[in-house]
């Protein structure tokens, strides 16, 4: 036995090091907050590295283009400095916003707008400082438009990494989780964890107490409390009812002298709100379940979008416009233009412009929709709907303001009205301005609505655009018009 213990001791030199430290990141690796704050390090640190190799790579592909070798060099310590501060001015931000919590690396969802958010601070404040300290004129224009944009791509692609890597190891059990505890009834501890299965975010259930009923409540708690100052949860989930007051201020009083952050656990109304959130305005605080579909600043920066391409769109099209008139004006008898009355933007009406496709100019209270082989279509009509370009007229209405390029598709107001009757939420498609293509119409949803199944088809795409609205998304949708045959189906 003593042999056995000398020669453990003479082993190579630094094993018995390396063994020690193997079973420190070992332990380490077992405590989840331990694990959270190592990973909100290495996220913060990724970020800064796709930062200073962007800046060091935007000079010499700049320079590489446009200049010699020998001048990429001599630009690369000044600009180089800069990305130092474009990094800190990016990181800092980031770090007071919570940005490197693990919770956020669980989905891509949000990533996009929040780099783009801080990306931008960033690269203006650093101009700022430039400016202020009179060293703007060592920025290159050339370096700087490099390194914005492949800054900001570098970071999407390390973030989008991270949430992979995260992603799979979760599958494998390969991260250790928040441990949480599970107090409440037992029908609401059942449908907390069928419905939003929290092991795949980020937690494991290490106990999970019922309480029966009022008769037997102090004891329930009494034994919930004691279970997790045994198990050590690092957060407590109330599942009950709101309405049920006195349970959920006996089940907070029980949980206060337990070391654990305390939560209200969701009501069943809330599941269908993603950005619901405590707001404080003074001494008033209230429950923000939706916010507006498009704050001022997005409608201002959709506004501008609509005018410059709309414009821009209306001039390039004109000679085609006036080819299209003219062949209309030839094959049948009546006016070239079709107006018809819509609900717009908070179901204001405005008349809506499209090249005359039918015989009949339907307007009124009964409207009879196109259907596949509707006799009243006109050979040139036939040909323009199917190519979209009878919708091409309302690049006036864009201009004038009654439409945006991009939106839920406005029906005639005789089938408005119907709508809004059968289907639930079908009127808060008015809460932002109607579009001449949409997020419904490139994927496949238009023609016939006969059916309200039909309709809830076009809703569902419509209210998941306004929910999720950007600029990008509205360049996507306009791409995809042009570009997709989906966008071209079921066209009458």
């Amino acid at each position: 036995m003593a042999n056995t213990n000398f020669v453990s001791f003479n082993q190579e030199p630094g094993a018995y090091s390396a063994g020690r430290w193997r079973r420190l990141f070992s332990g380490l690796a077992d405590n989840p907050a331990v694990v959270r704050i190592i990973f909100s390090v290495v996220a913060a640190a990724t970020d800064a590295g796709a930062i200073l190799i962007s800046a060091a790579a935007s000079i010499l592909a700049y320079h590489a283009l446009a200049y010699t070798s020998s001048s990429a060099f001599h630009a690369f310590r000044s600009f180089d400095n800069q990305g130092y501060v474009v990094a800190a001015l990016f990181l800092v931000p980031s770090v007071m916003r919570r940005d490197y919590v693990f919770a956020h690396y669980l989905s891509f969802r949000g990533h996009f707008r929040r780099t783009l958010l801080m990306w931008n601070v960033a690269f203006a404040s650093a101009f700022m400082l430039a400016f202020l300290m009179k060293t703007s004129a060592d920025f290159s224009r050339g370096t700087a438009v490099f390194f914005y944009v492949g800054g900001l791509a570098s970071v999407l692609v390390v973030r989008l990494t991270l949430v992979r890597i995260v992603t799979d190891r979760f599958g494998n059990g390969g991260i250790a989780q928040k441990r949480i505890c599970l107090v409440g009834f037992e029908e609401e501890i059942n449908r907390f964890t069928s419905n939003h299965e929290p092991w795949n975010l980020g937690m494991r259930i290490v106990a999970s107490s019922v309480l029966r009923g009022p008769d037997s409540l102090a004891d329930d708690l009494a034994l919930a409390a004691a279970s997790a100052r045994v198990l050590k949860p690092e957060e407590v989930f109330i599942l009950v009812p709101w309405s049920n007051k006195e349970t959920i201020d006996a089940c907070i009083n029980a949980f206060l002298r337990v070391p654990a952050a305390i939560h209200l656990g969701p009501e069943r109304i809330l599941d269908r709100f993603n950005d619901m959130h405590i707001e404080r305005i003074g001494n008033i605080a209230s429950l923000h379940l939706v916010r507006r579909p498009l704050s001022t600043f997005e409608i201002l920066t959709k506004r501008a979008f609509d005018m410059v391409i709309g414009t821009f769109a209306f001039l390039l099209l004109s000679p085609l416009l006036v080819l299209v008139a003219i062949a209309i004006k030839l094959d049948s008898p009546g006016p070239v233009l079709f107006f018809q009355r819509r609900y717009g933007f908070n179901q204001e009406p405005f008349n809506i412009f499209k090249f005359r496709s039918m015989t009949t100019l339907d307007n009124g209270r009964t409207i009879k929709q196109a259907s596949a082989n509707d006799s009243r279509i006109t050979r040139v009509g036939r040909i323009i709907r199917r190519c979209n370009i009878d919708e091409l007229p309302q690049l006036m209405n864009v201009i004038r303001g009654d439409m945006s390029l991009v939106g839920p598709r406005p029906h005639a107001m005789a089938h408005d009205q119907q709508y809004v009757r059968n289907i639930a939420l079908y009127a808060r498609r008015h809460n932002v301005k109607p579009g001449i293509t949409g997020w419904a119409q490139v994927n496949g949803c238009r023609g016939e609505t006969d059916t309200d199944d039909k309709m809830r088809a076009r809703i569902e795409h419509d209210l998941a655009y306004i929910d999720h609205w950007s600029i990008w998304f509205d360049i996507k949708i306009l791409f995809l018009t042009v570009f997709s045959r989906k966008a071209y189906a079921n066209a009458g």
